[in-house]
């Protein structure tokens, strides 16, 4: 499931077993190159969140997780950054890496 992520709303959204958090901008080529990937992952599996936050619309929580490009992804379990990736993935690589965190 993907969920959009906000200032408001993100660290209930992060306080879960495990979290994908993607820290994106509309603008960004690479971006867009892994939303669809990103899109098939949440298709194929139920069994963590994916929370999407664009970092023009919420820099706050971009300065605050120290979000210095784009894309991030983050893993959180239970609210805490387990591990963090930054640029394009390919999807079996990013499954991978997923999975060494579940």
């Amino acid at each position: 499931m993907i969920i959009k992520g906000n200032e408001e709303n993100f660290n209930d959204l992060i306080n879960k077993d495990i979290v994908l958090v993607d820290f994106f901008a509309n603008w960004c080529g690479p971006c867009r190159m892994l939303s669809p990937i990103i899109d098939e992952i949440a298709e194929d599996r139920n069994d963590f969140n994916i929370v999407k936050v664009d970092v023009d619309q919420n820099p706050n929580l971009a300065q605050q997780y120290g979000v210095m490009s784009i894309p991030t992804l983050m893993i959180f379990k239970n609210g805490k950054v387990v591990d963090i990736k930054n640029g394009f993935i390919p999807k079996e690589m990013l499954v991978d890496w997923i999975n060494e965190h579940k």
